[in-house]
């Protein structure tokens, strides 16, 4: 999804309307917003919008901050992908299957220690499970979107 798009499925959920009071901004900026946006293409109607923007700011910064604060306002996490790689297909698979394995039972045996001392989960206990948790996640997508990209294919 682009967006362009990703702000028209938005604004069309509450109206273009309702949006821009809500944001102290015009209707027609709105509708701009929904629209495509080529800095290259003068005809196009479209304007840069926020998402743009951000996404600007993540690659001028190298830095996922403002997306991991983002995505803490919509009540979630920013999680990002591990890398994948398909030199050896039967191979890969296997590490990939093991290594999405291992990164659970890591997650398990965080959470197991955490509460074996005294029966409680403190702060800094959470934080270890929170960054197990992360890195099982990305794992886990890595590994998805690795079988939706067919790395796993070999052709036969």
């Amino acid at each position: 999804m682009r967006s362009h798009e990703a702000i028209k499925h938005a604004a069309d959920k509450v109206g273009v309307k309702s949006l821009a009071a809500s944001l102290r901004l015009s209707q027609a900026l709105i509708y701009k917003w929904c629209q495509e946006s080529d800095p290259n293409d003068p005809d196009t109607s479209g304007a840069r919008n926020p998402l743009d923007r951000l996404a600007e700011i993540v690659h001028a910064t190298d830095d996922t901050k403002v997306v991991e604060w983002l995505c803490h306002q919509a009540n979630g996490f920013y999680v990002p992908n591990a890398p994948t790689t398909n030199d050896d297909i039967p191979t890969q698979l296997l590490v990939n299957t093991q290594q999405l394995v291992n990164e659970f039972s890591q997650l398990l045996m965080t959470v197991t220690k955490s509460i074996e001392d005294d029966g409680e989960i403190e702060p800094s206990e959470a934080e270890r499970i929170r960054q197990s948790w992360q890195q099982f996640k990305s794992t886990a997508e890595a590994f998805t979107l690795a079988c939706e990209q067919g790395r796993f294919h070999n052709g036969k």
